[in-house]
């Protein structure tokens, strides 16, 4: 595989096709905005600083990986070469359908599909292509430079071939894969989420404070980070999607999302990428602050 195609340049899209590129691949990163593109290019470079800065690269490795991405904006220029297609688009079922439908006709027959997607099912996806054996999941943690898991997820039809191309390439970019089967939320979310969910009922019923669950589980469960932080560094409307997912998928009352939540992401508080969720974010600080609203 030399040309890899990803789909989406948000926070995922761009920390994609960073690891790619710094790992000698040509990538092509498409998307609808071009301000956005710029964007990530920009985000990539500085994020390639920091790898500069901390000795784990040089200027001639940032120089390389930068010139190795091309950004386009048009799906059939930017996909019609790829050996591999990884989709990180919206966490959106009828998007990613379409996507996908799309790139089946657009790219070559043997080019393998892939989603970045956390929870949306990869034999669903693979239904509307014209060959499912070669549509897979590959999930990337975030963020995808410094995370090693790859969570690699193989549908109904999913062939042998195409997984094994799939996990060797994983630990081809300095990743660890494990290979999982489909079923909503996979393992990563299927676990993570309920976790996250349950948090929130802990605080929406008034058992403790955010920095007060958020301390349990780091000092207590040796957690890096409180889960209430956590999702907000996830997205509040990425863990609803999902929780919505895992609820659909298995109809179980456990998966229903917190009112709390729900009520955060219908009033737009959606964590780090709106400056408010749990916690508040001031650009340019650190200090973790406690949100207005959930001050005691």
């Amino acid at each position: 595989m030399k040309h890899i195609t990803v789909i989406g340049s948000g926070t995922m899209g761009n920390g994609i096709a960073h690891t790619f590129a710094q790992y000698g691949f040509n990538v092509s990163l498409v998307d609808i905005s071009e301000d956005a593109l710029k964007k990530a290019v920009q985000t990539i470079s500085n994020n390639l600083d920091r790898q500069v800065n901390k000795g784990t690269i040089d200027e001639t490795v940032k120089s390389a990986t930068l010139a190795n991405i091309t950004t386009y904006t048009d799906l059939e220029t930017g996909a019609a070469d790829a050996d591999l297609v990884v989709e990180a688009a919206t966490e959106n079922r009828d998007i990613k359908l379409k996507l996908f439908k799309d790139l089946s006709a657009i790219c070559k027959p043997e080019a393998i599909l892939a989603s970045n997607t956390s929870s949306i099912s990869i034999t669903q996806i693979a239904a509307v292509t014209k060959d499912p054996s070669r549509v897979i999941g590959m999930h990337f943690m975030n963020p995808v430079p410094v995370m090693k898991l790859v969570e690699v997820i193989r549908g109904y039809a999913t062939s042998d071939e195409v997984t094994n191309t799939i996990m060797n390439l994983s630990r081809q970019l300095g990743k660890d894969p494990v290979e999982v089967n489909d079923y909503p939320g996979f393992v990563a979310n299927r676990i993570l989420m309920p976790m996250i969910n349950e948090a929130v009922y802990t605080l929406f019923e008034g058992v403790a404070g955010v920095q007060e669950i958020d301390t349990v589980m780091k000092l207590g469960m040796a957690h890096p980070m409180g889960p209430l932080q956590l999702a907000d560094f996830i997205g509040l409307d990425v863990c609803l999607a999902i929780l919505r997912v895992l609820y659909d998928g298995f109809g179980n009352q456990k998966y229903a999302a917190c009112p709390l939540l729900v009520n955060m992401v219908t009033a737009g508080h959606l964590g780090v990428k709106s400056g408010r969720g749990f916690y508040k974010y001031t650009p340019g600080s650190k200090d973790l602050v406690v949100a207005d609203k959930f001050r005691r």
